[in-house]
């Protein structure tokens, strides 16, 4: 697991979104183990505080568990849990502007669909 740094957010949201895409992925899939909180911070040279407020948000959200004694693990229904909230987000941040501005300039939704499945004419 790599993760590029952006200026943009908080290191610790951006493990998080990274460990999240992971178990999207099937890098973790559910079940399975992720690395401790200390090896990911060795691997991406990171604050182990910094690792372990990501995680610790993971467990909060119900996408990882810990076995004591043992380590992290992904939960089971992580992947769909993820999948949702991002569809979610996706919907407010795209979709809900997307058909303001389409009754802003009067288009229907044939108008959209057509924009959509061939790209804009005009």
């Amino acid at each position: 697991m790599e993760l590029e740094i952006r200026e943009d957010k908080p290191i610790f949201l951006q493990l998080k979104e990274e460990l999240e895409d992971c178990v999207l992925r099937a890098v973790y899939p559910e079940e399975t183990q992720i690395p401790s909180t200390i090896e990911l911070a060795v691997t991406l040279k990171l604050n182990p505080a910094t690792t372990n407020r990501a995680v610790s948000l993971l467990v909060a959200d119900g996408i990882l568990y810990k076995k004591r004694g043992i380590g992290m693990f992904v939960c089971p229904g992580a992947r769909e849990a993820i999948a949702m909230k991002r569809r979610s987000a996706f919907y407010e941040r795209y979709v809900v502007p997307l058909i303001a501005e389409c009754r802003s300039l009067g288009m229907s939704k044939e108008d959209l669909m057509s924009m959509i499945e061939g790209g804009c004419s005009e």
